[in-house]
């Protein structure tokens, strides 16, 4: 589980990096290097990207160590 962790969580960089660069520059890091969006493999990294959202999304808080720690009574500071 801690494999598909790493691979989903370097999706998720990948694609975030991405989204900034068309956002910015309007760069698409698919489009250069895989050819247009229509092309099969840039398909197939644009749902890998999406499944590893949606699989880090459903196991963040098991994988995450802030969000799995206890939080503090009320009143107390971490």
């Amino acid at each position: 589980m801690k494999v598909l962790h790493y691979i989903t969580f370097a999706l998720l960089v990948i694609g975030g990096l991405n989204w900034l660069l068309v956002g910015i520059f309007k760069w698409d890091i698919g489009m250069l290097l895989f050819g247009s969006q229509e092309a099969i493999l840039s398909r197939i990294i644009y749902i890998l990207v999406g499944l590893s959202a949606i699989a880090v999304a459903a196991t963040h808080k098991k994988d995450c160590k802030v969000c799995s720690a206890e939080m503090p009574a009320s009143g107390q500071t971490m």
